[in-house]
C-alpha cells in the first residue's frame, strides 16, 4: 500500500488506530492491527 492511500484511508477512519511518537513516526498495537485485519477479511468463496 502506498504511504498516500494509508494517509487517505486514515483521513477517513478507516485505518487501524495508531500511535504518534514524539519524532513524528507512526506505530500500531499488534492488537489494534490484528483486529482492523480480521474486520477487512473477505469471506471464503465457496
Amino acid at each position: 500500500m502506498s504511504r498516500a492511500a494509508f494517509y487517505r484511508m486514515r483521513a477517513r477512519g478507516q485505518a487501524p488506530r495508531c500511535i504518534r511518537l514524539p519524532n513524528g513516526q507512526l506505530r500500531f498495537r499488534r492488537t489494534d492491527l490484528d483486529q482492523w485485519l480480521h474486520e477487512h477479511e473477505e469471506a471464503p468463496a465457496c
